[in-house]
Parts: structure tokens; C-alpha cells; sequence
């Protein structure tokens, strides 16, 4: 049968996949990538992962997969197939595309960013199915964006597209890692949100997924601390709807399972915010933690089509 291998790398751990022609998962597996061994270690996982991919199908499916794509975080330049930088893999400048065809006997593989990954399966299979313009938004330690046009997504010039994190919403607001301050991660991630409900409630183990609890039990002190993020939130998507003018705006990662907690009082936070521009349609991501996976899924099938194109 027919198939590709996905996966999708993460900080802590990878999900990976053999996909088959119609985007049916025929086999799933998950591992740990193991980054505090080092990140020599982590592409060896990765190397190994995949290799092991490629032989269950052959053992069950009776081919080996044609092609393979893979997500992952930090600076990617998916022309070249390089991950140039993960702060989180301890990586610099891995050749990860020709490591990975060398290990699968030469078969074409893509290399794709993460959430660029993650939104492309969104626009097409999930929550943007339809939308000819789309952005993106998964809400977890950090905040970035994926810009969908027209079944691809944009990745810009330099590959740096759709950073919606590292706008400046608060210019007096906290010091953020990219050296700015008041950057959009640093107030309405999930991570921004424990921090703050861990400071307000004076528990150091409480996190966003508590804060959301608290705020429906309508707690005075959660429904600060989520209003601030929510409306710090607003203000940067106000101004990524400005650049972009999507028709659908897909809100993910840990903070959008909170439901209705977050997209109520988001929906109406952006609607205030807007003036001459078009309100999108702001919906909750549809495939969860899958989505990378699946989008690796899609690289994969979208580069042999390219080839067969060519």
C-alpha cells in the first residue's frame, strides 16, 4: 500500500505517522525526542525514528514508504532542507533533509517549520477547509502563526513569516527572549498565563488550564489575570487581521482548550478593536496535537506531486 512517513518533532516528544494516499493514518507511534542528551542525540532519534517507520511498512504494508516530510520547530529553511536553529533541540545548522534521505534509502523528503506545518493541515483537512485566506494561531509556551493563501502557506522571504508572537502589544510590557519588550508571547500565551495566575493565586504549581477553572468558577482574581491576556491577545490579532485580512482565524495550542473561556470574550475583545476592517471568522483549531503530523503527511504527498509536475 501506497504510503509516506510524517513526523512531527517536538521539544519533548514526536508523533509520527505512515500516511496513505487518500491522508488515511495507517500507523501512528509516538517517542520521546530525548533533548537532554544532546543534539547530536536528538537527530539520531530522529534518523532512527523514521528508520523504523520505514521498515514497519514494509513489514505490514509491503512496499516502504515513498517519500517523507517532517516538522520541525525553530528557524527552518525548507528550500535547502536545513533546521538552522532550535533553542529548545540545541541545534545549529542540521542538514536534516539529506540526513534523513540518506537514512530512508534516498527517498525525497520535505522539511517543514512546525506551526507552518501544523496550519497547512488546518487550512486543508481541518478548521480552514474552504477558506481561501487563513491565519493560524496556536496558543502554547509560545505564540507564532501560520498564513494560509490558497491551500500553501506563506513563509516569506527569509522563511520568518507569520511571527505573529514577536509583535509588540505592550511597549513598557516584559522583557521577551527575541529582545523586545512586551512582545505578544510574553503576555498571552499559555505560558504567560500560568505565570501570571502562579503570581496572582500564590501557587507555584497553577497553570493556564487552572486559571481558565478559576475563571469559570468566577474567581475575581483568574478573570484578571484572563482578561489581560485576552485582551493583549486581541490587540495583536487586531493587527495581524489588519495586514492580512483573513477570512478565517483559527485559534489553537493549550490556551483554546479552554472553549468558549477563551473565544467569547476573544471574539468580542477583537470586535470592539476593529473599525474599517472585515471581522474574520475566529474558530477553534479542529486536530489537536495531530495537526503537525498530519501536515508533515501533507508535504510529503504535495513534494512527489511536484516531482511527478516537474
Amino acid at each position: 500500500m501506497r504510503h509516506v512517513i510524517a513526523l512531527d518533532v517536538g521539544g519533548t516528544g514526536m508523533k509520527a505517522a505512515l500516511v496513505g494516499t487518500d491522508g488515511t493514518l495507517l500507523h501512528e507511534a509516538r517517542r520521546a525526542t530525548g533533548r537532554k542528551r544532546g543534539a547530536d542525540a536528538v537527530v539520531e532519534t530522529i534518523l532512527a525514528f523514521a528508520a523504523d517507520l520505514r521498515a514497519y511498512g514494509e513489514e505490514h504494508f509491503g512496499e516502504g514508504a515513498v517519500a517523507a516530510g517532517v516538522a520541525v520547530p525553530g528557524i527552518v529553511d525548507a528550500e535547502k532542507g536545513i533546521a538552522v536553529y532550535a533553542a529548545n533541540l540545541g541545534w545549529r545548522d542540521v542538514p536534516l533533509r539529506a540526513l534523513l534521505g540518506e537514512r530512508l534509502g534516498g527517498i525525497p523528503v520535505a522539511l517543514g517549520h512546525d506551526v507552518r506545518t501544523g496550519g497547512l493541515a488546518e487550512g486543508r483537512i481541518g478548521a480552514g477547509r474552504g477558506a481561501d485566506r487563513f491565519l493560524f494561531v496556536p496558543l502554547g509556551t509560545g505564540i507564532a502563526g501560520a498564513i494560509g493563501i490558497g491551500g500553501t502557506i506563506e513563509a516569506g522571504a527569509h522563511g520568518y513569516a507569520g511571527e505573529i508572537g514577536h509583535i509588540v502589544v505592550r511597549p513598557d510590557g516584559p522583557d521577551c527572549g527575541c529582545g523586545q519588550r512586551g512582545c505578544l508571547e510574553t503576555l498571552a500565551s499559555a505560558a504567560a498565563v500560568t505565570r501570571a495566575w502562579a503570581a496572582a493565586s500564590g501557587d507555584p504549581e497553577a497553570d493556564a488550564a487552572d486559571c481558565a477553572k478559576a475563571v469559570e468558577s468566577g474567581d475575581p482574581a483568574a478573570i484578571a489575570v484572563w482578561r489581560d491576556a485576552v485582551d493583549a491577545l486581541a490587540a495583536g490579532l487586531v493587527t495581524a487581521l489588519t495586514l492580512l485580512d483573513p477570512r478565517t482565524l483559527i485559534i489553537g495550542g493549550g490556551l483554546a482548550e479552554a472553549g468558549e473561556t477563551l473565544f467569547t470574550p476573544l471574539r468580542a475583545a477583537v470586535e470592539e478593536r476593529v473599525t474599517f476592517q472585515k471581522l474574520p471568522h475566529i474558530v477553534p483549531a479542529a486536530l489537536g496535537d495531530t495537526a503537525g503530523c498530519l501536515g508533515a503527511g501533507l508535504l510529503a504527498w504535495d513534494l512527489l506531486s511536484t516531482e511527478v509536475s516537474a
